[in-house]
C-alpha cells in the first residue's frame, strides 16, 4: 500500500535553533538549555503512520552518562520513495513525499556501509525520513538517532554537540553490539546534529568513514547571537507576536542577550562561547563534507566558511539560493553529492575527494500540502 507524506519541509526538517514562539513563559536562557520538547511543527503523527507503513527497526540505547537514545533503522531496499521539492510556500518551503515497503519477494541486499543521521534542535530521527529513505535505496543501512532531549531520547544537560557527540560515540558501540552497524559508518546531520557529528568524528577514529555536515554553526556562542536576532526580525505572523516579538527584541537587545547566554551557560555548567565546532573539526581524522546555504541568515554562511578554514582537510561545497531551511530539504539538487561522497571518501587512505557538484536548481511552485 502507497502511503504518502505532504507536508511544510521546514515543519518537518526544520534544521536550526529556531525558537517556535518569542520568550514567554521560558526565558530565553531556558530555551538555550534545553528544548522544551519537540517542536509542534512536527507532525509526528503523521510521521509515525507513514512509520508504521514501512519495514523498519527501532528500540532505545544508552548513551553518554546512561541517557536512553531512541533509534530507528531501515534496511537498504526499494522503497518506490517518491521525493519532491515544491518551493516556498505562504512562509515556509513546502515538500511532497510519498513511499511503500519494498516487495516481499525482494531479496534483502547487503548494506555498503551504515549512516547515523542527526537531527537539528527541537526536531528527532522522524524529521530526517526523507534522507534515511533516499540513502536506504542507495544501498546504505540508515539509524535516525533522536539526540538527548529531543523525540523519544532521555533528558540530560544540553552540549550544544560536546555531550551530544558523546552520545553518538557510545550508541554506535552499542548498535554494533547488537548487530545494527554494517560496514563503514558514515554520519549525516544538520544543524545541531552536524556540529554533534563533528564533535563524534573527532573521536570515533577508524571506526568512522566519513561525515556530511549541514549548516554546522562554527562556534556555540557565536551562533546564538546571529541567530537570536534574526528570529526576533521576523514580522509577526499571529496576533500575540504583535506584543511579544517588540518585549522580546527590547529585553534581549543589547547585553540582554548576553546575559542570556550567561544564564544558559550556568544551567548547562558549560561555556558556550568555548564549544569551538571548528577547533574539533580540524582534530578529524575522517573525511568531512560541510554544506552551506549561501542565504542563511539563521546561521551565516560566514560560519560555514570559518569551519572551512579551520580545517584544510576538509571540504566545503556552498549552495547559492539555498538558506537554512531549504538546504536540507533539497535532496533533488544534493542527493548525488552526498551519495558520491560516501562511495569516494576514505576509501584505501586515499585524500578526501571533492565533492560531487550538485543538481542546478529548478523553478518550482509550491502547493499548498495535503494528506491523502
Amino acid at each position: 500500500m502507497l502511503r504518502s507524506l505532504a507536508l511544510a519541509g521546514a515543519c518537518v526538517m526544520l534544521a536550526g535553533f529556531a525558537l517556535s514562539s518569542p520568550m514567554p513563559p521560558l526565558s530565553l536562557g531556558a530555551r538555550l538549555a534545553a528544548p522544551g520538547g519537540t517542536s509542534p511543527m512536527v507532525p509526528t503523527a503523521r510521521i509515525d503512520a507513514l512509520l508504521a507503513h514501512l519495514p523498519h527497526r527501532q528500540g532505545t540505547v544508552p548513551g553518554s552518562g546512561g541517557v536512553a537514545l531512541h533509534w530507528v533503522a531501515f534496511d537498504p531496499g526499494d522503497y518506490r520513495l517518491r521525493y519532491r521539492y515544491l518551493g516556498q510556500g505562504e512562509r515556509l518551503p513546502e515538500f511532497s513525499m510519498e513511499a511503500t515497503a519494498p516487495g516481499a519477494d525482494t531479496t534483502p541486499a547487503t548494506p555498503r556501509g551504515t549512516v547515523i543521521l542527526l537531527h537539528g534542535w527541537m526536531m528527532d530521527g522522524g524529521s530526517l525520513l526523507p534522507w534515511a529513505l533516499e540513502l536506504a535505496q542507495h544501498g546504505y543501512r540508515t539509524i535516525a538517532l533522536d539526540l538527548r532531549n529531543h523525540g523519544r531520547s532521555g533528558q540530560a544537560p544540553s552540549g550544544y554537540g560536546t555531550r551530544e557527540g558523546d552520545d553518538v560515540a557510545a550508541a554506535l558501540r552499542a548498535l554494533d553490539a547488537r548487530g545494527e552497524v554494517s560496514g563503514p559508518v558514515h554520519l549525516l546531520g544538520v544543524s545541531y546534529g552536524a556540529a554533534t557529528a563533528i564533535f563524534a568524528a573527532r573521536d570515533l577514529g577508524p571506526r568512522l568513514r566519513s561525515v556530511v555536515a549541514m549548516e554546522s554553526f562554527d562556534n556555540a556562542g557565536r551562533a546564538i547571537r546571529a541567530m537570536v536576532p534574526h528570529m526576533l526580525s521576523r514580522p509577526p505572523e499571529r496576533l500575540g507576536d504583535y506584543v511579544a516579538l517588540p518585549l522580546a527584541r527590547w529585553q534581549y537587545g543589547g547585553s540582554g542577550l548576553d546575559e542570556a547566554i550567561a544564564d544558559a551557560d550556568r544551567r548547562l555548567g558549560i561555556d558556550l562561547d568555548r564549544v569551538d565546532v571548528g577547533r574539533a573539526l580540524a582534530q578529524v581524522p575522517a573525511c568531512v563534507l560541510l554544506l552551506h546555504g549561501r542565504d542563511d541568515a539563521h546561521i551565516p554562511v560566514a560560519q560555514g566558511r570559518a569551519l572551512a578554514a579551520a580545517a584544510p582537510r576538509a571540504r566545503y561545497l556552498e549552495l547559492e539560493g539555498e538558506d537554512h531551511l531549504t538546504l536540507p530539504l533539497r535532496l533533488d539538487r544534493l542527493s548525488g553529492v552526498v551519495d558520491d561522497w560516501f562511495a569516494r571518501a576514505g576509501n584505501d587512505g586515499a585524500p578526501c575527494p571533492k565533492p560531487a557538484s550538485p543538481a542546478p536548481a529548478r523553478a518550482t511552485a509550491a502547493a499548498t500540502p495535503t494528506m491523502p
